[in-house]
């Protein structure tokens, strides 16, 4: 069990897993249809020269590809999360000088450190 020593922040934490399989999908579904235009062009574009063994060498290499690009996680700098606490300062700033007006009167409370006396106790 993971034992931390302070709250876990919203920026730290990772990407969702729904969030990051939708965007590898849209990557293997977007290199599988670059694939499927290969084969096409590949058997529609005459005269067959160079370029035809070229769309066919994409289209037989293209899902080994798919395959990869899809898999790597996110990794990229979007998903590094910033820590808010490194962007707060270490202790607070001193007051301005328009804070410590005379005419502000600063009221504080402290417990009672004598016991109630016989007297001061309502019957």
């Amino acid at each position: 069990m993971k034992s931390s020593t302070h709250a876990q922040s919203a920026t730290s934490l990772p990407r969702a897993p729904r969030d990051d399989v939708s965007a590898r999908s849209v990557r293997y579904l977007i290199t599988m249809g670059v694939r499927v235009l290969c084969f096409v062009l590949m058997v529609v574009i005459t005269p067959y020269g160079w370029y035809t063994w070229v769309f066919g060498a994409a289209a037989v290499f293209l899902p080994y590809i798919a395959v990869v690009f899809a898999n790597v996680g996110s990794d990229g700098p979007e998903s590094t999360a910033e820590n808010p606490e490194r962007a707060l300062p270490a202790e607070p700033a001193p007051p301005a000088p328009s804070e410590t007006d005379d005419r502000v009167i600063r009221l504080t409370e402290t417990p009672r450190l004598d016991p109630p006396r016989e007297r001061d106790v309502p019957e």
